[in-house]
């Protein structure tokens, strides 16, 4: 939260245009209603989009509520290989090691798809603003993620501190997706004290 109110603080008080700037939902809880306060789509909304006038038009979102979500990420998947690649895409690192709602599995899915959720991501703090349960996430595949052309890696608190030193051994598993953003050309990782507890100095 406190990266995109920098982010946004910055954009205002330099007065830089956002009539050019694109923002592509990463992913979304699944089943939930779009103004549950839980839902991705109220975060970004109030800490980037709102904030920073970005035009519906120019702000491609997972539909949360969708009747059919296979086609939802079908359509999603179709914006991004006719628009794309991602410039910025800003990842956390999952308490379980995903990215994105790619989920730890013996096989992990390229494209946008509708992914299910782990007992480690139904706990998220997100979820603590509701009393309704996604029924399954929504999210871009691997592929299209490792795709950006720059990854922005942001690692807080100390419940994240082994999931960031078992990245950094570079050892790669489906088990662990984030392990596979060491295979990208430019991920820049920003991470504090508590997160970074178990690194060597």
């Amino acid at each position: 939260m406190r990266t995109y109110d920098l982010f946004t603080r910055s954009v205002l008080s330099d007065g830089v245009s956002t009539s050019d700037m694109r923002v592509l939902k990463l992913d979304e809880w699944g089943g939930l209603p779009m103004a549950d306060p839980a839902t991705c789509e109220s975060y970004l909304q109030k800490l980037l989009i709102q904030p920073l006038k970005i035009s519906p038009d120019r702000f491609i979102a997972f539909q949360s509520n969708a009747s059919e979500p296979e086609e939802e990420c079908h359509r999603i998947g179709t914006w991004l290989r006719l628009h794309g690649p991602i410039d910025v895409c800003v990842l956390g690192l999952g308490i379980n090691g995903h990215l994105g709602f790619n989920e730890p599995a013996e096989e992990l899915t390229g494209s946008c798809h509708v992914a299910r959720l782990t007992d480690e991501s139904l706990s998220h703090s997100m979820l603590s603003a509701t009393t309704n349960c996604p029924s399954h996430g929504l999210t871009l595949g691997l592929r299209e993620i490792l795709m950006s052309k720059t990854i922005l890696l942001l690692v807080f608190g100390a419940a994240k501190a082994t999931q960031l030193e078992r990245l950094m051994t570079g050892l790669i598993s489906t088990c662990f997706p984030a392990s596979f953003l060491t295979l990208h050309h430019r991920v820049v990782c920003i991470c504090d004290e508590a997160a970074a507890r178990r690194l060597q100095k």
